[in-house]
């Protein structure tokens, strides 16, 4: 897969040491994101406790196998340590915060991430600001100022702001576009916008129904890529009902395909992320009960019919 992308085709990774995992990073992946590694309850429990072991595991791993690491994430409502989100900070303070965290980490792992998600999930799918300990205390200012303070320790790093259910081109899409304005008003750098893609091939309790139509995607992309933004699909996957059918894993192959085609005549579009390799430890299952079968390889790691969808997704002609 990595040698047909545009530059980079990376998986999400939580280490597991198996061994076809392991040759199935080597072989196909030239990226990858830490599922879990790098977010701020991960290795900033307290205050004045950072917790480097199990990031710098990967920073290791990644010089190890020569691969980019896409580092995620820095500023997130979710998976923020109590002592963040019921801290009762006032504005000042929690800036502080927040600017000792982007510049510890940041400033760590310089050398290895290739791009960071810099502010995660700020959006409600109306397009409206999400209420957080973030921007209820600082309001949407945070966003810029979490972006000039990541420029500060960047690096050669690219600066993302990465949210799910952009890909419909509607509400949520506009919010992405005026979150990148505004950063952009600031006399700020950003980098890029990362699409998630957590989408379905079907109706289900947690989709209302199937991923866009290419000209949906495309259009979606466009929607930023135009800003003169680079744009990332950064955790595909393609849920079902459980228990999947072949007739549903080839639905799904089809719809593989037709991201990995929007990405490709989208020029902007600069690369893929899947958000897992196999089934056996998708996060879809443990989230959304009845759901699942939503990665490229199964729970034995043979390949799906997904596999051939993406390939033959990502060989499409590219957008010029």
């Amino acid at each position: 897969m990595k040698k047909a992308g545009r530059e980079f085709v990376g998986t999400a990774l939580t280490i597991h040491n198996e061994t076809r995992e392991q040759e199935i990073i080597k072989q196909e992946f030239n990226s990858f994101t830490p599922e879990n590694a790098m977010k701020f309850e991960s290795l900033h429990p307290s205050r004045y406790n950072y917790t480097f072991d199990d990031p710098d595991r990967y920073a290791a791993y990644a010089k190890k196998n020569n691969l980019e690491i896409h580092c995620h994430t820095l500023v997130w409502h979710s998976q923020l340590p109590a002592w963040v989100s019921e801290g009762g900070f006032d504005n000042k303070t929690l800036i502080s915060i927040m600017e000792d965290h982007i510049k510890t980490v940041m400033t760590r792992y310089q050398s290895v991430c290739t791009r960071w998600d810099v502010v995660n999930e700020a959006l409600f799918d109306n397009g409206t600001y999400r209420t957080s300990v973030w921007y209820n205390t600082i309001g949407e200012a945070y966003l810029p100022i979490a972006f000039r303070l990541a420029n500060k320790y960047r690096g050669k790093a690219q600066l993302f702001y990465n949210d799910y259910n952009l890909e419909y081109n509607d509400n949520k899409t506009a919010g992405a576009v005026r979150i990148a304005k505004l950063i952009k008003s600031y006399g700020v750098r950003i980098d890029g916008v990362g699409y998630q893609a957590h989408l379905a091939i079907e109706s289900t309790p947690t989709s209302p129904g199937a991923a866009p139509d290419q000209k949906t995607l495309e259009a979606a992309l466009h929607a930023t890529a135009d800003l003169g933004l680079d744009v990332v699909y950064t955790e595909l996957d393609l849920r079902m009902n459980t228990p999947a059918t072949p007739e549903k894993l080839q639905v799904q192959a089809e719809y593989f395909e037709r991201v990995a085609k929007s990405c490709m005549a989208v020029k902007r579009c600069i690369g893929i992320t899947l958000w897992g390799i196999s089934d056996k430890y998708s996060w879809i299952p443990g989230t959304f009960k009845g759901e699942g079968a939503a990665l490229v390889w199964d729970d034995k790691y043979e390949k799906k019919p997904a596999y051939a969808g993406l390939i033959a997704g990502i060989r499409a002609p590219k957008g010029q």
